[in-house]
């Protein structure tokens, strides 16, 4: 039998684990070692990426600089998330306030000292990071358009921490970055129209609480037609081996998705299209591997020999 403070302790960590979003936080870890291998390092292998240290530890800090991302964020949202999360509610506030700033400052004072075991430069840019993500949470998310940007542009960085480290400045990874901007960009306004109760009654000034669902799903359907221009440079100008196979299908969904969009006008509709993006991005990661599978065995610049 479990004694009454170890069933606290394993709530509480439950309520952690909730309020980091510990579910996503690896599959961004697997984004940017899958990344590494097929397009920013490719002409080495497989293996050799897998156990470059300082690449660990750039995964490592970035792993725990979006953790501590989501503690303040949920920190500022608490009264926000009571309307429109009120079950995961529940489970986070299992963890005081002040438990939660104290874990994300440690995590924090953490993500320095590691990075410091790469350079300078990346204690630099994760400090940045660290800074542009509680400015975000503070104060830029109550503002419509510019808070939907620093959003999604906030969720892509991580990737930028590779183009530091690998100098690698391919036009294909900027190509693969916009259209990732664009699948997030659609989600936080899908993720303003499901939370909109709770933004009008925080003073949130959305998109949708400013200009209406309309306008908003207007804004969604030319981000959705825009993502046409990356995925036409990505399939026909450069190597993306298997990977045009994701690309054709994406489009595919979000033809679907703007016609359920059309119909959309409940909490649970916008949900279930939140989902329906979320599952895109996600493939997207697996996805990866399709640029050429046998860099798993060994780097391109074997393939040419």
């Amino acid at each position: 039998m479990l004694t009454r403070k170890t069933k606290r302790t394993i709530l509480k960590i439950i309520s952690m684990f909730s309020v980091i979003r510990g579910y996503n936080i690896p599959v961004i870890a697997l984004a940017q070692y899958l990344s590494a291998i097929f397009i920013m390092a490719s002409e080495k292998r497989a293996l050799t990426v897998l156990l470059d240290f300082n690449l660990f530890i750039i995964v490592i800090v970035s792993s725990l600089t979006i953790a501590s991302g989501y503690i303040i964020n949920n920190f500022y949202d608490s009264k926000k998330d009571l309307i429109n999360r009120p079950n995961k509610s529940k489970i986070d506030h299992l963890v005081s306030q002040r438990t939660k700033l104290q874990v994300y400052f440690t995590i924090n004072l953490v993500v320095a000292l590691l990075a410091m075991l790469v350079s300078i430069k990346a204690v630099l840019f994760f400090s940045t990071y660290i800074f542009l993500i509680w400015f975000y949470s503070h104060k830029l998310k109550k503002y419509p358009i510019i808070g939907n940007l620093t959003a999604s542009f906030l969720a892509i960085l991580p990737f930028f921490a590779l183009l530091l480290y690998y100098k690698n400045l391919y036009p294909e990874i900027f190509a693969h970055a916009t259209f990732l901007f664009l699948l997030l960009l659609i989600r936080e306004i899908i993720k303003d129209l499901e939370n909109i109760k709770g933004d009008i009654a925080n003073d949130y000034k959305t998109i949708p609480v400013i200009y209406g669902e309309a306008p908003a799903k207007k804004s969604i359907t030319i981000l959705s037609i825009l993502t046409i221009i990356p995925v036409y440079f990505l399939v026909e100008l450069y190597e993306i081996g298997y990977m045009d196979i994701y690309f054709y299908f994406s489009l595919i969904i979000l033809l679907i998705f703007l016609l359920l969009l059309r119909k959309a006008n409940t909490k649970m509709q916008y949900l279930q299209l939140h989902f329906i993006l979320k599952f895109l991005v996600v493939l997207g990661v697996f996805s990866i591997v399709l640029i050429d599978p046998a860099l798993l065995i060994h780097g391109r610049k074997f393939l040419s020999i």
